[in-house]
C-alpha cells in the first residue's frame, strides 16, 4: 500500500482553476495532473463551499471559529474541575464542624 499523498495548497487551487478558469472538464483535467476526478470533484466543492478564504488549510491548522470553540471547551472543563474541588472541600469542612 502506498502512503498517502499531500497535496499543497496552491496545486489544489490550480487544479480546480483548470476547471473553472480554463473550462476542462473535471476528468480531464484529473487525467492531465493524475490525480483521482472524485477527488479533484471534492476539492471544487470545497472551495465554492468557503466563503472566508479557510479552504485547506491543512492538517491542524483551526478556523478562528474552532480555535475559539477549543479554548472554551479548554475552559469549560477547567471550571467544572474547580467546581468539584469546592463541592468536595464544602462537604469536608462542612463534616470538620459538627
Amino acid at each position: 500500500m502506498e502512503p498517502r499523498k499531500h497535496y499543497t495548497k496552491e496545486f489544489k487551487l490550480d487544479a480546480i482553476s483548470l476547471v473553472l478558469d480554463q473550462g476542462l472538464t473535471i476528468a480531464e483535467a484529473a487525467r492531465n495532473l493524475e490525480i483521482r476526478a472524485n477527488m479533484l470533484g471534492r476539492w471544487i466543492r470545497e472551495s465554492q463551499a468557503d466563503t472566508n478564504g479557510q479552504a485547506f488549510r491543512g492538517n491542524g491548522k483551526l478556523t478562528p471559529e474552532q480555535e475559539e470553540i477549543r479554548r472554551l471547551k479548554l475552559e469549560n472543563k477547567q471550571l467544572k474541575l474547580e467546581r468539584q474541588i469546592l463541592k468536595e472541600a464544602a462537604v469536608f469542612f462542612a463534616k470538620e464542624t459538627k
